[in-house]
Order: C-alpha cells, then structure tokens, then sequence
C-alpha cells in the first residue's frame, strides 16, 4: 500500500503518518543489523533480523552490494539505497517516486542482477534512489536501505511504470517463473524480542515450509479474492474475519462493528495482512472496546493511539475460517517504546491503532493486521493464479496462518516480564470498567471527512448506476412527452376525448364536459356494448 503502508509507517518510529511527525521515543535495538554480514548464495530459510519489535528485515544482493531491506507484504516494489558504493546496474530511462507516509523514495529505475535464498534474478527492475531528502529520519541508521515488497504483480507501480511488460514483474514473480513446478507461495516467521518462552528466530522460506511448521498446510484456506475490488491494483493479501464474532475484547465478548465494504458479507470485516506496519490499525470503535475499558487508559490525540499503565492484561482474539487466533498480551499492550506521561511515568501503547491515514478511502478493507498480530502465527501466503506462467499452482491466492500463541503461557509470560513474577492481574486496579463507563476516543473533523468521502468513492458505481437510471427514466418522459404534444392534433395524449359523432339509432350524445362532478365521464364507441372510460 504506497500510500500509507510499507513498513517506513512505523519502523521509522512515526506513530501518527498523516502529520509526518517523529515521536520523541525510539524502539530499543539491542543487536547489531545485518547489513553487518554478508549475503552469499544459501539454501531456505532466510534469516529475518528483529529490530526491536519495530521493524523486521533480510538482506539481499543487488548489483553486487549487500543491501538490508524491509520485508514488506502490503506493497509489490523494490527500492533501495545506495549511500556508498553504488551497484552495476542499467538506467532504464525512466523515473519514479514511490509515496510514502513519512516521505518519498525518488530515483530513477534501474535494472540489476539480484541474489535471495538459493535464486539469482538478472535483469530485475528496482528504484535506485537518489533523494532521501524527504523523509523524517535517516533510515540507513535505523539498519536497512531498502523495502521489498511481497504483493501482487498487478499492484507494481515499476511495472506500471515499465507498460505492464514481462520486463516489469516484480521478484518473486520471477522467482516462480524459474521452477515452474513448486507452489506460488512464501511464508513468514516473526519472532518477538524480549519473550522468554519464544525460542525461534524469524524466518522467511520461498516454496517451502520452516522445519517443525508444517501444520500450516492444515489449516484453513482463506481466499483473498472472495472480496470485491473496485480496483486491481488495490489487491492486498486480505481475508474475511468469522461472521458476529470476529473480534473477541478483553471481556471475551464479540466486538460487533459493520464493515465499510460496500459487498463484505454481513457480520463479516475484510483485514490486510500487512507486514509493513508495526502497530495494526483497526476501526475506531475497536480500538475503543479494547483499550477504553482500561483503568488509566488515556487517548493521545496528537499520536492518535491508546496509553495506558503497562501492567494491565488485555486478552485479543481473531477468528479467521473458522479458528481462534489470540494475541499475546505483550503485542495487545506494547512497552518497545520509551514512552513516558506528564509526569514522567513509564507508560506503554495500545498496538492495536485506530485506522486514519491508513483508511481505505476506497473502502476495501477495514483493518490492518501489522506486525504485532503477525508474530502470533506463521503465515503463508499463496500466489497462486497471480503468476501468470505457473503450470501447476493455478488456483485462487489464498492465505493460511497457524497459530503460535498459547493462551496460558502467553499470561505467565506477561506476569513474569511486567508485573515482576507475582501475578497480580485480579487486582481490582487491572479490573475493566464496567460497559456504560467506556471511554470512547475523539474523531477528528478530517477523519469524519475521509468517512464521508469513502462513503461515496467506494459505491460510486452504484451511484452512476442510479444516475443513468434517473437519467433514462427522465429522457424516456421528456420523449413521451414530445410525442403527446405532436400528437394533439391527431387526438394522442389528451385528457378529453373528441365529442363523438351521432349515429343512427343513437339518440342524442352528451359531452364529457357537460356531464355532473360525481358522474365519471364515459365515452360510447363502436357497438353499444363496448364501455371506454377516461
């Protein structure tokens, strides 16, 4: 999503993207990134380096510089840059600024042999950029110089750029073009940063599963086209949650809220699975049930997000296909951030963001599953008929995710990482406030106006359907009432009929006009036996 996604949205610690503004607290690192290591030709899986929960990336080679890029599911395109060495590479004479929330990567497309996993790509088309100039902080520090992303080939803007040729299609598509008899699928391994009983390190694979991970082919097949699209190039890797109960609050009741998608089934959301974001966004109102109910919770308007104490205990779950999916605790509630209140005292963020600059104003989706319900499952992600040159995964794209989260060791992990080991979680001070005492977030005039705006973009075609069809009914009028008026003089479309002849037999003929008020006017013709009223 070039327009609000991409994990620039928050790794580069920018919590409110509309106003580009920096928070004043960063993530914590606490190893070295990877650019530190060099990248050679090795067999699956990749290596995934966790950068404080904030932001996870891989290396590649382009042109034969090492280069650390962001793993992006939420965009289709390759960008990098170079503040060094610059890579043997083809300027394809055009150029291109890919939009991002807290600035633009500008350059012009290069070409260049690329290297990831065990596959060599030459020849593959990228944004070499040139102009940093816009964004809010130096991303080369915070320990990558690129993005790659993981979307569909109809969503590249290079390809776009390039006139849709096969010269334009992005990696990965390359890469399945090359075996054309391995499945169209990657998946995703995330791990967490400061999680005792999390013993992986992330891991991403290409056409293969990650050892002890194969239960992922188990689980359901959620089709990422069942949901309609106003336009291609806003496909996303997106699923319908279950019907009434596809968000269960921290009060372990079903969060109810009607999608925004003119043809979401009802009861049912459209969520992106989008590794680019940090935090996911949810609608307000979900966002409002989860943390409003908290004791101390206070809404940020200015970073537009939830604070609250960081030892409350928020149980989340999502159902997806039938399955619950929970989130752990320390992802509900999120203390990676050395954020502080008025007064100085540590307080931690509400991961799950009220959805405003990321809002569809098309409205495809309504929420955003980000990185910290991402480290909750393994996810594949299944191109299937999106490559176009695959002989043998040809069905519809569909995502699977299988849970990692146990409920009752996620809660001792949170016991033992923020209240001290002592479980003190039934505290009457972590208890939630009863329903009527919610607190409900504000809504800023510009949000009420994206709304109203998506109101109308996403059922513009029902709208012009309803105006052509006022518009033939009014020239189909305008048309009779034409021929009534030429056909006066022929007796069409009048009111009164002429005042019929005599005819023998008959006797004398009465005018309508001369005919009582409570008598209806009757006109004899023909036989004596055929009545025609007026």
């Amino acid at each position: 999503m070039h327009s609000f996604s991409l994990s620039l949205l928050l790794s580069l610690f920018v919590l409110v993207p509309v106003h580009c503004v920096r928070l004043s607290f960063h993530a914590r690192v606490t190893s070295t990134p990877p650019q530190a290591r060099g990248l050679s030709r090795r067999a699956s899986p990749v290596p995934i380096f966790n950068n404080g929960n904030v932001q996870y990336v891989s290396n590649i080679t382009l042109g034969g510089i090492d280069v650390p890029v962001l793993l992006d599911t939420g965009s289709s395109d390759l960008w990098a840059h170079f503040p060094a060495q610059l890579p043997q590479s083809t300027d394809m004479g055009k150029s291109l600024t890919l939009a991002y929330a807290v600035g633009k990567a500008t350059g012009n497309i290069h070409s260049a042999t690329l290297e990831f996993d065990n596959y060599t790509v030459p020849d593959l088309p990228f944004v070499l950029v040139t102009d940093t100039s816009t964004f809010s902080a130096n991303f080369n520090d915070q320990g990558y110089s690129g993005l790659i992303g993981f979307g569909p080939n109809s969503g590249s803007l290079i390809r776009k750029k390039l006139d849709k040729g096969d010269a334009g299609n992005t990696m990965l598509s390359r890469i399945f073009e090359q075996d054309r008899t391995t499945g169209n699928y990657i998946s995703l391994l995330l791990d967490r940063k400061g999680d005792p009983s999390d013993l992986f390190t992330g891991q991403m694979t290409v056409s293969e599963i990650v050892p002890g991970f194969e239960n992922i082919t188990s689980m359901p097949k959620l089709d990422v086209d069942t949901v309609s699209k106003l336009l291609k190039a806003e496909q996303h890797w997106q699923a319908l949650t279950d019907k009434n109960n596809g968000i269960i609050g921290p009060d372990g009741q079903a969060i109810k809220i009607k999608s925004i998608v003119p043809r979401a089934p009802s009861g049912q959301l459209v969520a992106v699975f989008d590794s680019g974001f940090t935090f996911s966004q949810v609608p307000r109102d979900v966002a409002d049930a989860i943390y409003g109910r908290a004791r101390g919770a206070i809404y940020d308007t200015e970073q537009e997000l939830w604070t609250l104490p960081c030892g409350q205990v928020l149980n989340l779950t999502f159902n997806f296909g039938g399955l619950p999916y929970p989130v752990h605790p320390l992802d509900v509630v999120d203390d990676n951030f050395s954020k502080t209140d008025a007064n100085g005292n540590k307080i931690c963020i509400g991961s799950f963001q009220p959805i405003t600059t990321a809002f569809s104003m098309l409205g495809n989706y309504d929420m955003i599953m980000g990185m910290n319900f991402l480290r909750n499952v393994y996810t594949l992600l299944d191109f299937g008929n999106w490559v176009d040159t695959s002989s043998t995964d040809r069905g519809h794209p569909y995502i699977q995710i299988a849970s990692l989260t146990d409920t009752n060791q996620a809660h001792k992990d949170f016991v033992k990482i923020r209240l001290g080991g002592v479980d003190t979680s039934g505290d009457a001070k972590w208890s939630l406030l009863a329903q009527n005492e919610t607190q409900h977030s504000p809504v800023s005039a510009e949000e009420k106006k994206k709304k109203y705006q998506e109101m109308i973009l996403s059922r513009w075609p029902y709208i012009l359907l309803g105006c052509l069809a006022f518009l033939m009914i009014l020239l189909g009028l305008c048309i009779w009432k034409c021929c009534c008026r030429k056909g006066s003089k022929r007796g069409c479309c009048r009111k009164n009929p002429r005042t019929p002849k005599k005819e023998k037999g008959w006797g004398k003929m009465e005018s309508s006009t001369d005919l009582p008020l409570h008598e209806p006017p009757r006109a004899y013709v023909g036989d004596r036996n055929t009545i025609v009223r007026y």
